[in-house]
This record gives C-alpha cells, sequence and structure tokens, in this order.
C-alpha cells in the first residue's frame, strides 16, 4: 500500500486497485477483519463479496444486520471513492439499509454491488444491493457521503 501523501496524487480509482491488489496481506484494515474481497472494480461501480461465518451471529441465530450495513457501507463508499479525482476525499454523511430476509451463518457467500448515482463539488450519493450465492435479495440501502479536499 501506499502512504497518504501517496495516495493524495492517485485518483481514487488507483488507491483502491492498490488496495486490491493488496488485499491478501496482513494490514489491518474492515476488509480483512470481515473477510471482504473486492470482486469486481471500475468507476462508479464496485462489488464485493464475503463469506458468513459463526462469528457473524446474533442473539436469534442468524447474520448480525451490521454485516449487512457495513458490506452496503463498503461497496457504496468504495463506489463514490472510485469516482473521485486525485486529492479528494469522502466521508460516509448518512447510510439507509434495508434488510429483507435473514442469512445463515454456515459459509454463505454475500455480494454487494455499489453504484454511484451522483456526484457533486460537495455531495455523492450511491446505492447498494445484497444478494445471495441464489441471487435473492438479502438488503438494499442508499448513502450520502461528503466529498472534500483530501487532507495531506
Amino acid at each position: 500500500m501506499t502512504t497518504t501523501d501517496d495516495r493524495a496524487a492517485l485518483s481514487g480509482l488507483e488507491v483502491l486497485r492498490r488496495f486490491q491488489d493488496a488485499q491478501d496481506t496482513d494490514t489491518p484494515n474492515i476488509g480483512r477483519l470481515m473477510g471482504m474481497t473486492f470482486t469486481e472494480l471500475e468507476e462508479g461501480r464496485v462489488v464485493m463479496s464475503l463469506r458468513t461465518r459463526p462469528d457473524f451471529v446474533n442473539p436469534i441465530g442468524t447474520v448480525h444486520g451490521g454485516v449487512a450495513a457495513t458490506l452496503l457501507d463498503s461497496v457504496m463508499g468504495c463506489a463514490v471513492h472510485s469516482a473521485l479525482a486525485p486529492g479528494v476525499g469522502y466521508t460516509t454523511l448518512e447510510l439507509s439499509v434495508n434488510y429483507i430476509r435473514a442469512t445463515s451463518t454456515d459459509d454463505r457467500l454475500l455480494t454487494g454491488e455499489g453504484k454511484v448515482v451522483h456526484i457533486g463539488r460537495s455531495l455523492a450519493t450511491a446505492e447498494g444491493r445484497i444478494v445471495d450465492e441464489k441471487g435473492r435479495l438479502i438488503a438494499h440501502g442508499t448513502t450520502t457521503c461528503m466529498v472534500f479536499p483530501a487532507p495531506r
């Protein structure tokens, strides 16, 4: 991975591609913690997947909703990031998640896709969906992100 100064000279898509290439390293990050991997990466669109596991269980025995929220936040935020010019940063202002069906913790593949809806000078919006191995909708959502000059 590159330093913060190096990343300021790269577009968001270039930063994410470097991150994708290094995703199997031991660098601590939310993707590694959750077992997320990039499966598709293009400007304005990001697809990531993860496998459910017993660590994700909630009190009723299914995958905790926070897993879906984290996957949606990641794909939607990265979709926004992928469309940003060098020297531009972002942060999530709002995240809305709609849960459609519960998921088992027994090694199910969940795939999240995020797409940019709008990018302006100070705000960006994106939408996302999570499906299971059978293509069934698990959750969907939207996000609003603040866009700003990246700190050096």
